[in-house]
């Protein structure tokens, strides 16, 4: 048996930003992220892995009323958080 977690978060971000695996360019504001996890076995303390990221995001024109969940990279997402900020100090 496999012991699997999930985390929840809300990311936000100040401007518009793109992320690789989105193909377009997503407006400023809170984001919710998900992080699937699950358990390494055989240690003798309890140790999570990411298995996988993924960020909710408004769907595509013309379904703006639709979300998405997109799988996405977790270096992605911190190099777009980490620009964001950067952005916020020009």
């Amino acid at each position: 048996m496999i012991l699997t977690r999930s985390r929840r978060e809300t990311v936000t971000f100040r401007y518009p930003f793109r992320i690789k695996g989105v193909e377009r360019q997503l407006p400023a504001g809170a984001y919710e992220v998900v992080t699937d996890e699950e358990m390494i076995e055989g240690l003798s303390f309890p140790c999570f892995r990411r298995v996988a990221t993924l960020i909710m995001v408004p769907a595509a024109p013309p379904h703006h009323a639709s979300t998405e969940m997109i799988s996405i990279s977790s270096v992605d997402l911190a190099d777009a958080q980490q620009a964001d900020m950067a952005a916020s100090h020009d």
